[in-house]
C-alpha cells in the first residue's frame, strides 16, 4: 500500500522550506491520527518526508500520535514542485510506504501512478488529507488503483 500525505496547515513566514506547522495544523494532524488509528488501515512499514519542515513535523507528530513504529526518512524528490517521477523509481509493490508532501507534487504523483500520466491532476489532496493507493498489475505509472481517500473536513 502506498499512501499520500498532505501535510498540515503550516505559518506564513520565510523561507519557505522552514514553516512550521500552525496550531490548527498541530491540530488537524492529531485529529487525522485519531481518524486513522479508528480505522485501522493505516499502517506503513516506512514513513518519507520532504525536506520542508512542516512535512517532518507532520510525519513526526503522525507517527506519534498513532504509536507507529515505521522509521522516518528524509526524501528529496517529495518537495512541492519535484517531478513525480523522480520518487516513481523508488516504489516497490509489497512494500507499505507513506509519503508526506505537498501540492501539486502529491496530486502530480497519485495522477500519474493512476492514471499513467500526471495531468490532468485527478485527485483534490487538501491539507491534512490520505490518498492510499494499491498496485493492481505492477509498479508502474498506471498500474495502481485508489483503496481509499481520507479528506476530512479540515479548515485550511
Amino acid at each position: 500500500m502506498l499512501y499520500l500525505v498532505r501535510h498540515a496547515h503550516a505559518s506564513g513566514g520565510s523561507p519557505d522550506s522552514g514553516r512550521p506547522l500552525s496550531a490548527d495544523g498541530l491540530a488537524q494532524v492529531r485529529r487525522l491520527a485519531v481518524i486513522l488509528r479508528q480505522g485501522g488501515a493505516f499502517a506503513p512499514e516506512e514513513i518519507w518526508h520532504s525536506t520542508l519542515l512542516r512535512a517532518r513535523q507532520t510525519a513526526e507528530l503522525l507517527a506519534s500520535e498513532m504509536g507507529l513504529k515505521a522509521p522516518l526518512r528524509e526524501i528529496s524528490g517529495l518537495e512541492p514542485d519535484a517531478p513525480p517521477g523522480e520518487v516513481i523509481p523508488r516504489l516497490k509493490a509489497g512494500r507499505s510506504v507513506a509519503l508526506v508532501g505537498h501540492n501539486p507534487h502529491l496530486t502530480l504523483l497519485g495522477t500519474a501512478l493512476v492514471t499513467g500520466s500526471p495531468s490532468p491532476g485527478a485527485f483534490v489532496l487538501r491539507k491534512g488529507s490520505v490518498l492510499a493507493l494499491e498496485p493492481s498489475r505492477g509498479e508502474y505509472p498506471g498500474d495502481w488503483v485508489v483503496s481509499w481517500h481520507l479528506a476530512p473536513d479540515f479548515s485550511e
